[in-house]
């Protein structure tokens, strides 16, 4: 490792384990984990119940009343390392058939347009994926060593018997009682918070029974149970009485797709990320616009100074081209044709990179999305698991903000996601809101495979729109830079985000960096005074995020495959942000 990275003092140490490891933000969850791949199960089993036990611990972050979304590095043949491929599912639920933005004005503008769904509106609720997403995984991809009951009651038992917060999880928890309290103002008892009105501090011991009974009658009967069952019904109770459009029907027709992953070419890798409505896509377009430059000699990668500000502004600009593209091309792609092949083609990315100075930032108020030749057509709590058979899942579960719309399922003990608040409300838009659609989404896990298909990592950093922005930090600091992956989750990052004026709201895409004309560089303290000045000499607006503000760009988990001389060894790291570690299997 180059010196130059002693400057980044790790928090952790990489982990190494030539049997498998399990990383995410949740020490009891990587527990569950383990367990499941200590029974046989593989690791999409293991990431089902990890998921299921972040639902438990980390309710803030995820639950039961999300999404999720994940990518299998399968080996066709477990003995060759280079017969693997990258498989993706997308688990995100769809908003209900009826519903217009009509809706929505009526119930928060006196019928007037507005150009967002409000993060606590009834309507800002889809319904959830992710049961159907874990079930359909566990099905499709799972080990067949396990039933279904197995991956989901350790997570159950925790629920039912108790368990300990830990700090960032309570930390997260207790910011989100407000919200919890004002949402659900009639609850008979809310599992989320306490009978002095508060959320758990560090080391509380808590319990919800009625998550616990929802994960066993899910874990009995499968997904049918949650979308045919008194789950639904009570989910559609909850939300109609907020004068939302969610049917049974909504439910009884939701399904998880089995998708083609997409890829890009970067340096000696492909980077895999999940199709719109994921947007993944961002992450592509930024590597794809970095190495045109490269390609064409504007800057050299293999020169540039990690975290200086010419790296750092290439890096910002590129980013901000990919939500650019993603505000036009991030949607359901059943209601729109996304010519994914023109937008990641070197011609029309060498193109947009022709939009980039080296000398000032991109004018905000004339940027729009670019139009690749038409002769193309296109046919986010993060956790990772590796197994002992050299294959990894890369896998993602949400409910949005802390606990999502904050509106809970009294009967079964969680709250529903707010995932709608993506759609915008601009009538012809891409992402508008419709019924039966896929919300633009922000959770995407990630894959690395090196150019003879063998795995190089799976990784992913949840944070809403952060986590594009990091992917591409990533990607760069393990395969440019060499580092290790608690390298590259310990070194400074840096997010976009809009500005946050309302009025100058473009009301396309989503709720992200670019619907406004200015986007603020949020950067972690320990990236160098000097290149914060001339990141704003270059035009940027920067804000500086200290202590626990750095929560801002996520947390991230990676898993290397660092197997050497036919030996199988992972390396893993795991974010000081969070609450977990990576841990090995033995």
């Amino acid at each position: 490792m180059s010196k130059e990275f002693m400057k980044y003092p790790s928090r952790r140490s990489t982990v190494y384990s030539h049997k498998g490891i399990v990383s995410s933000t949740q020490p009891l969850a990587n527990a569950i984990g383990l367990k499941i791949l200590e029974k046989g199960g593989n690791c999409v089993d293991a990431a089902v119940a990890v998921s299921a036990a972040l639902v438990v611990t980390e309710p803030a972050s995820t639950g039961i009343g999300g999404d999720c979304f994940a990518l299998y590095y399968k080996l066709d043949d477990k003995k060759d390392p280079k017969s693997g491929k990258v498989l993706g599912l997308n688990g995100c639920g769809r908003a209900a058939q009826n519903v217009t933005p009509q809706d929505v004005w009526n119930e928060h503008n006196g019928g007037k347009p507005m150009a967002r769904i409000p993060y606590t509106s009834v309507f800002s609720v889809t319904v959830p994926g992710a049961i159907a997403g874990w079930y359909d995984a566990y099905k499709k991809w799972g080990s067949g060593n396990l039933d279904f009951g197995e991956l989901l009651e350790p997570a159950a038992l925790l629920a039912d018997q108790g368990f300990p917060v830990s700090e960032l999880a309570s930390r997260a928890w207790r910011n989100s009682v407000p919200k919890l309290t004002k949402q659900n103002p009639n609850a008979k008892a809310n599992p989320f918070i306490d009978d002095n009105g508060q959320g758990p501090a560090e080391g509380d011991f808590v319990k919800n029974a009625p998550v616990a009974k929802c994960l066993r009658l899910i874990g009995k009967e499968g997904k049918k149970a949650f979308y045919e069952g008194p789950i639904a019904e009570a989910i559609v109770k909850t939300t109609n009485a907020r004068n939302h459009k969610l049917s049974l029907d909504d439910f009884k027709n939701h399904t998880s797709t089995f998708v083609d992953p997409i890829k890009l070419q970067f340096q000696d890798h492909k980077v895999w990320e999940i199709p719109p409505n994921g947007h993944g896509l961002v992450a592509l377009l930024a590597l794809g616009i970095i190495q045109e430059l490269h390609n064409s000699k504007k800057i050299d990668l293999k020169k540039l100074e990690h975290n200086s500000a010419e790296y750092l502004h290439i890096l910002i600009e590129a980013c901000k081209l990919g939500f650019y593209d993603s505000d036009e091309y991030v949607t359901d792609p059943s209601f729109k044709d996304i010519p994914i092949d023109g937008l990641l083609s070197s011609s029309y990315l060498q193109k947009r990179s022709e939009l980039i100075s080296q000398d000032k930032i991109i004018d905000g108020d004339t940027m729009s999305h670019g139009v690749p030749d038409p002769k193309y057509k296109s046919d986010t709590v993060y956790f990772t698991v590796s197994d002992s058979n050299g294959e990894a899942c890369s896998f993602i579960n949400s409910v949005y903000e802390g606990f999502g719309s904050g509106i809970l399922v009294e009967e079964f003990g969680f709250c529903l996601q707010n995932r709608g608040s993506n759609f915008n409300l601009t009538p012809g838009n891409s992402n508008c809101l419709e019924g039966g659609k896929r919300p633009y989404h922000t959770i995407i896990p990630g894959m690395i495979t090196n150019s003879d298909d063998s795995l190089y990592a799976s990784f992913g950093n949840m944070g809403g729109f952060a986590q594009p922005v990091c992917h591409v930090q990533h990607v760069l600091n393990l395969t440019l830079f060499g580092m290790t992956p608690q390298q590259s989750i310990d070194s400074p990052r840096f997010v976009l985000n809009s500005n946050n004026d309302d009025d100058a709201d473009r009301g396309r895409g989503a709720d992200g960096p670019v619907r406004t004309p200015i986007t603020v560089v949020q950067l972690e303290e320990g990236i160098d005074e000097e290149v914060i000045l001339k990141l704003r000499s270059l035009g940027h607006e920067v804000q500086v995020l200290k202590g626990y503000s750095r929560q801002t760009v996520g947390r991230a988990q990676i898993i290397k495959n660092v197997s050497k001389d036919g030996t199988l060894v992972y390396a893993a790291g795991s974010d000081f942000r969070g609450d977990g570690a990576a841990v090995p299997f033995i």
